[in-house]
């Protein structure tokens, strides 16, 4: 399966990335089948320079967008539709404090009933 997927190129703590077209399985720092378009989050404003045509023959392939993908080309304007939601990494903190809160909900029922 193709994915159209951000592959991050640059120096040390200056990130840029290049949008590509791989296979899902391959290393996004492998070898792309097609270079389609670069990203700079650090400019102001954000650089993004997509080839519209080349993404449309791709996802006519069978490409589908990886979910950061998907809201870059929304905002760009290329496809059409809802921005869904990124996967964002989890931290060690914010899951405890999940647990916590889940524990402390579980403990209030008990003392409603002493």
């Amino acid at each position: 399966m193709l994915v159209i997927r951000l592959t991050r190129v640059g120096k040390k703590k200056q990130p840029s990335f290049r949008l590509v077209v791989q296979d899902k399985t391959k290393d996004p720092w492998g070898k792309a089948k097609d270079i389609i378009g670069h990203y700079n989050p650090r400019t102001s404003p954000k650089t993004i320079k997509f080839d519209a045509e080349r993404v449309k023959y791709w996802m006519g392939l069978g490409a589908k967008p990886s979910p950061t993908v998907h809201n870059l080309l929304v905002d760009a304007k290329i496809i059409t539709g809802e921005k869904v939601k990124a996967a964002m990494g989890s931290s060690k903190a914010g899951t405890k404090d999940a647990a916590g809160a889940k524990g402390a909900e579980a403990e209030k029922p008990k003392e409603a009933a002493a």
